[in-house]
Order: structure tokens, then C-alpha cells, then sequence
């Protein structure tokens, strides 16, 4: 069993007890303030170690070495690890409710493979060597196969389990090119691996103003969806009678999803495991209501993708583990797990 039940998503998408709303918006102010909390550790530990007080005349008043660090390097790769972990929560919680399915994310169906490829294939036949030249071509190779999925899934009449397929079956075609790619081209290889690692080391506020337009109307589009997405949660006949538009939000949903995982990966490479974990989680204490997913998933995302980083930096020093690897390597049990529990409850 995929779903929520439809009794279930329908006592939750209604008017929750005041005092239950009360609590749920308590503890969304608690959570961006443990985002502030990381994203001021994020600029105030490094690989370089720094005094609070470094830290600090870096970040307001020395503009020579310190000022390098904190402004030029922390700064800028904070900024795009908040926007990056909003995107990818977001994108992540739209399509666990888009295909019905709290295993999905844009990992899983194909989304960030199609970044890779375009990637892959802008290094091996169009020699680009710059981020800046990557950021375009991951872009448009994720909306090609957000726009192939979509067309497979059946467009407007797509259902959850069409999606499901076609996006493995997506997935599957790319990793076979990209091997083959990779394997025929050890120059694209040995330039490709820094960037599918997943990293923010890399980040400058030239990626971040690139982006940043498709964070913004993908962030806007995904948590207006709220509403439709839980009249969908309750079967396709219950929303049609509740007004819902189903074609129109299945491909709303699935632009949303693709701006954001699309202009996410594009800036810092395929992260995996963030929009698979954190709206699953959220959903233990929201219930499957989008309305306040959307919002927490928005907010804890960046709490886990920059915290990873923090530890990343802190871990090896001199040097730095990539925020993909320690991602990869949190995300991989707890997906385990998160598999478990539900084949146990399916029991």
C-alpha cells in the first residue's frame, strides 16, 4: 500500500483543532530557528579554522583574508545550500504526493540522472569545462526528462503507478549512457566525477543569481499546490467532485518538481537522499496534510543539507568530505529503514 488512506488524507486536509494547529505552528518556528542556528554555523566552521571573532570582522568589516573566507567562500556556499535543500525538499514532498508513493524523489525518477547526462554530454561532445557552462545544459537535461516523464506517465490522464514506471524506465536509459559515455571518455570522466559527487564547495553568488529565478517560481508554484495535492490524496473521483482540476495539477506538479530539482542539481550536482528523507519524515508528524509538509519540508531540507556540509568540513580536516558523500552515507540506512517499516506494516 502506497497511499494514505482517503479517510485518512480527508480528516487531515480539513480544519485541524485549534490547539493541534497551534502546536504544528510552534514547531515550524522552532525549525527555522534550529535553520538559523545551522546556516550561522555553516559561515562560522570551515575546513580554515577561525575565531568567532575572525568570523565575524570577516563578515562585516575585513575585507582582505578573512573577508575572502567568510563573504567569498562561506557565505556564498551557505546561500546556495539553503536555496538547494529548500528546492529539494520541496520537489521531493511534491512528488511523494504526486505519485502517491513516500519512496519517491527526484533521484529515484530519473530527474537528476537527467542532469548528469546533459552534463556528461556538454563535457564529451561540447567541451565545456566552466560550473557556469554546467548549470545550463543540467538545467535543461533535467527539464527534458521531466517533460519525458511526464509524456510517458500518460500527461494529463497520468496516474501514480505510470509515473513510478516511467520514471524508472527513464532512469535505467541514462545510467546506461552515462556509463557508456564515461567509459568510451576518460576526459569527460576524470572532469565528471567532481561535479556528480554533489558539492557546494564550488558555490559563488554568479550560480546562485543564475538559478535563483527557477528556485523562486518553482518554490512559489509547489507550495500552491497544497490544496489540489491533498484533494488528490483522497482518489482522483472524490477530487474531481471537490473541484480539484487533475490534469492541470499533475502538470503543475511536475513543472514544480523540475524547476526545483532541475535548478538545484544544476548548481551544485545530484545530491541524493534530501528529498527522499526529509518529507518523509515530516509526514511521521504532520500527517499526510500538504499544507503544512510543504512548509516544514521547505525548512528542514536546508537543516539537513547544510548541517551534512558543516560535518563534511569538520571531519577531514585540512581538507573536506562533499556534502553528497555525507548525505549518501546518512541517506542510504535510513532509506533501509524507511523500506522496512513499511513492508512490516504492510504485514
Amino acid at each position: 500500500m502506497l497511499v494514505d488512506s482517503p479517510s485518512e488524507a480527508r480528516a487531515e486536509a480539513a480544519s485541524a483543532p485549534p490547539k493541534r494547529r497551534a502546536i504544528r505552528g510552534a514547531g515550524l518556528l522552532v525549525s527555522v530557528a534550529v535553520l538559523l542556528v545551522v546556516f550561522l554555523a555553516s559561515i562560522a566552521v570551515g575546513a580554515k579554522s577561525m575565531s568567532l571573532d575572525q568570523v565575524w570582522h570577516g563578515l562585516f568589516q575585513d575585507s582582505g583574508t578573512y573577508g575572502d573566507v567568510v563573504v567569498g567562500e562561506r557565505l556564498s556556499r551557505t546561500l546556495l545550500g539553503l536555496l538547494a535543500g529548500t528546492a529539494l525538499g520541496l520537489s521531493g514532498a511534491v512528488l511523494q504526493a504526486l505519485t502517491r508513493n513516500p519512496l519517491a524523489d527526484p533521484g529515484l525518477l530519473g530527474i537528476n540522472l537527467g542532469a548528469s547526462a546533459a552534463v556528461v554530454s556538454a563535457i564529451s561532445f561540447f567541451g565545456v569545462t566552466s560550473l557556469s557552462g554546467y548549470v545550463w545544459f543540467a538545467f535543461v537535461g533535467a527539464m527534458l526528462v521531466g517533460v519525458l516523464l511526464y509524456i510517458l506517465g500518460g500527461a494529463r490522464g497520468a496516474t501514480p503507478v505510470r509515473l513510478a514506471l516511467a520514471g524508472t524506465a527513464i532512469s535505467a536509459a541514462l545510467y546506461g549512457y552515462l556509463q557508456a559515455v564515461m567509459i568510451t571518455d576518460g576526459a569527460a570522466l576524470n572532469k565528471m566525477r567532481f561535479w556528480t559527487v554533489g558539492s557546494l564547495a564550488s558555490a559563488n553568488m554568479d550560480t546562485i543569481e543564475q538559478v535563483l529565478p527557477f528556485l523562486a517560481i518553482g518554490t512559489v508554484l509547489a507550495l500552491g499546490l497544497a490544496r489540489p495535492l491533498n484533494a488528490m490524496a483522497m482518489g482522483d473521483d472524490t477530487a474531481r467532485a471537490l473541484g480539484a482540476h487533475l490534469g492541470r495539477t499533475r502538470a503543475l506538479s511536475m513543472a514544480a518538481a523540475t524547476l526545483l530539482c532541475g535548478a538545484a542539481t544544476a548548481a551544485c550536482g545530484p545530491i541524493v537522499f534530501i528529498g527522499l528523507m526529509v518529507p518523509h519524515i515530516v509526514r511521521s508528524f504532520t500527517g499526510p496534510d500538504m499544507r503544512w509538509i510543504l512548509p516544514y519540508a521547505a525548512v528542514l531540507s536546508p537543516v539537513l543539507l547544510l548541517g551534512a556540509d558543516v560535518v563534511g568540513r569538520m571531519v577531514a580536516r585540512p581538507a573536506e568530505l562533499q556534502v553528497g558523500i555525507v548525505t549518501a552515507v546518512i541517506g542510504a540506512p535510513v532509506f533501509v529503514l524507511l523500506v522496512r517499516r513499511r513492508k512490516m506494516a504492510q504485514l
